[in-house]
């Protein structure tokens, strides 16, 4: 068994080279409650990564659900989040559309990812694969699907700045390609910014 990552709410390790997300116990939970979240959340995970890839978006192919377990490729490759800092803009702008366009198939089929950074997204062998699903959920919310996109906007805004508009515009180029009602998203998503500089003052 080899660690291979560690968050708030799961570990990652390889094992005969599969992949296996664990989720782990919560002490300051009540023991009933805290087992019924564990594999409800694995659960839904697991049934969520399935539908992306029905829907045409790579994702890593789960194996098998078991418990708060779940057994998936390991996708072995390089985070977009260097990939973006060590390429041309021409590539750069490539893979930012097929971002975009894995977001749009993600949202025509009523996923929404919850976690959208370059640190959530793998290139191998010159594909585009989206990894951690923890925090995506159901939904076909015109607002859920623009705070997603926002997310991912801040994430190119704090971590690629300089690479900021080649990367924006190259993956709302790609939306629009799979995504039919784009414009009410991106119009909430012009609504959602201005809350947010509202609050600021």
């Amino acid at each position: 068994m080899k660690l291979v990552g560690r968050g708030a709410e799961a570990i990652l390790y390889v094992e005969n080279g599969v992949l296996v997300k664990e989720r782990i116990s919560k002490g300051y939970r009540i023991k009933e409650l805290d087992e019924k979240l564990r594999s409800r959340r694995t659960k839904l995970e697991s049934r969520i990564m399935i539908r992306a890839r029905r829907y045409g978006v790579n994702v890593p192919k789960v194996m098998k659900t078991e418990d708060y377990k779940i057994f998936m490729e390991f996708i072995e490759g390089k985070r977009l989040k260097e990939f973006f800092n060590e390429t041309t803009s021409e590539n750069r702008k490539k893979i930012a559309k097929e971002v975009g366009r894995m977001i749009g198939l993600l949202h025509s089929s009523g996923i929404i990812h919850g976690d959208l950074t370059t640190s959530n997204m793998i290139l191998r062998d010159g594909e585009l694969y989206f990894i951690d699903f923890g925090l995506a959920f159901h939904s076909t919310s015109v607002e859920d699907r623009a705070v997603d996109l926002h997310l991912l906007e801040q994430a190119y805004l704090s971590t690629h700045h300089e690479y900021f508009e080649e990367l924006w515009s190259s993956t709302i180029i790609g939306y629009k390609e799979t995504f039919e009602n784009w414009g009410k998203v991106l119009s909430r998503l012009e609504e959602i910014k201005k809350r947010g500089r509202y609050s600021k003052r």
